[in-house]
């Protein structure tokens, strides 16, 4: 039997119908998905994917967000509002929970005995869905960046109370809502943890992701080409002054941000949740590429 994902996955998208590498993964994966795009975009989108995987954004999401800074719609607003619509849409629907995604994920794969192996399934979603159901204060959990897992470094199957990015499994009856023209993943993140909420960052399961300067569309011409990553990190400073710094690194400016606050976070069992005995991998077998 072919075990499926059970909440609904959404990719957030902007000028990058003829990429698309999210929805290309989702694809081969079998994997069923909404994508959201604005209204401009639809008829570039329209062309190259079948219309009922798509969701155009109302522009009342665009006109409600809070970018946290004074400058409105002068530019772009960034991901955030996109993010809102598909969380209030999938609360519509009648699901506990949603996916939503980064439309520069290369493949989704899964971390084992040192091996980095792409997935061609939706049974790691499925995986890491019940594990997050076993709990009743998971607020947000998602899969490793894959270049953050050396091969040959031990890691630990997932970590506790971090940020999660590009590929977020969120909690629907939860107090917040995306906010900031900028690091609205490490916002989210850090405001579901101060208040006492944990994440799963796992690194059993893992997201091969292209950043965002490096493909074109997204935020590239929006933000990265003109401004560089400077604003992107006063925002941060900004946003969480008491546990964010400015760094200078790798040739650009970075926000560094302490999460050893928050490693006192403990998972509060879901006693209702059935866990199963012994080893379950969800029908998933390796095999030659």
């Amino acid at each position: 039997m072919k075990i499926k994902n059970k909440y609904p996955l959404y990719i957030v998208s902007k000028g990058r119908s003829d990429t698309r590498l999210t929805s290309k993964a989702l694809e081969k994966m079998g994997v069923p998905y909404s994508i959201v795009i604005e209204e401009s975009d639809f008829n570039s989108y329209a062309s190259v994917i079948d219309e009922k995987k798509i969701l155009v954004l109302p522009e009342k999401y665009l006109d409600e967000y809070d970018v946290f800074d004074d400058l409105g719609r002068t530019k772009s607003v960034g991901p955030g509002a996109a993010r809102n619509f598909v969380w209030d849409h999938s609360i519509k629907q009648g699901y506990k929970r949603h996916w939503v995604m980064d439309d520069n994920i290369m493949w989704f794969g899964r971390y084992n005995n040192n091996f980095k192996r792409p997935a061609n399934t939706g049974a790691i979603f499925r995986a890491m869905e019940d594990f997050c159901d076993r709990y009743t204060n998971v607020a947000m959990a998602g899969p490793n960046y894959e270049m953050f897992i050396p091969r040959k470094a031990k890691a630990p199957p997932f970590i506790m109370n971090t940020r999660i990015y590009s590929c977020n499994l969120i909690k629907n009856n939860i107090p917040y809502r995306w906010r900031g023209r900028y690091n609205e993943d490490t916002d989210l993140s850090l405001r579901m943890l101060k208040d006492g909420w944990c994440t799963i960052l796992f690194n059993a399961f893992l997201q091969k992701k292209i950043t965002t300067q490096v493909l074109r569309g997204g935020n590239s011409e929006a933000f990265y080409d003109k401004e560089g990553t400077l604003p992107k990190s006063q925002m941060q400073i900004a946003m969480h002054p008491d546990v964010s710094k400015l760094v200078w690194k790798f040739g650009r400016w970075h926000h560094h941000v302490n999460y050893r606050p928050f490693k006192k976070n403990q998972l509060v069992r879901n006693e209702a949740a059935l866990i199963p005995q012994g080893i379950d991998n969800y029908g998933m077998v390796l095999v030659s590429a």
